[in-house]
């Protein structure tokens, strides 16, 4: 049996990452949170992709998020954003901005939910 092992990040704040992946559901649970910590990196319109949106998360994956930034945010806002998700969730977080019409761009946006 895998057990659960505690993570301190950077900022004080302690997680436990399990040793399952993550749920939509669980992620959804957090959404307030979620949206505070987004709308003060200047981020709007916060949506999930990925296996966590497939169902299909596993005991390594990551929660992947697609946003809007406000302008004039961008990329130092985007790391700020990640690590206080990351720091919130207790495991890691991607999160992408798309800015450009491209494949991979549609089908993110096909696959994203809302939280």
């Amino acid at each position: 049996m895998i057990r659960p092992a505690a993570h301190t990040h950077p900022r004080g704040r302690i997680s436990v990452i399990t040793d399952r992946g993550p749920t939509l559901e669980e992620v959804r649970a957090r959404r307030q949170e979620i949206l505070q910590i987004a709308a003060r990196h200047g981020a709007r319109n916060v949506r999930v992709f990925g296996s966590v949106a497939r169902g299909e998360a596993g005991p390594g994956s990551d929660v992947d998020f697609v946003v809007e930034l406000e302008p004039p945010r961008g990329v130092l806002d985007l790391g700020e954003l990640i690590l206080d998700l990351e720091a919130l969730l207790g495991r890691a977080v991607d999160v992408i901005e798309i800015r450009r019409p491209s494949p991979t761009a549609e089908r993110i946006l096909r696959e994203a939910v809302p939280l």
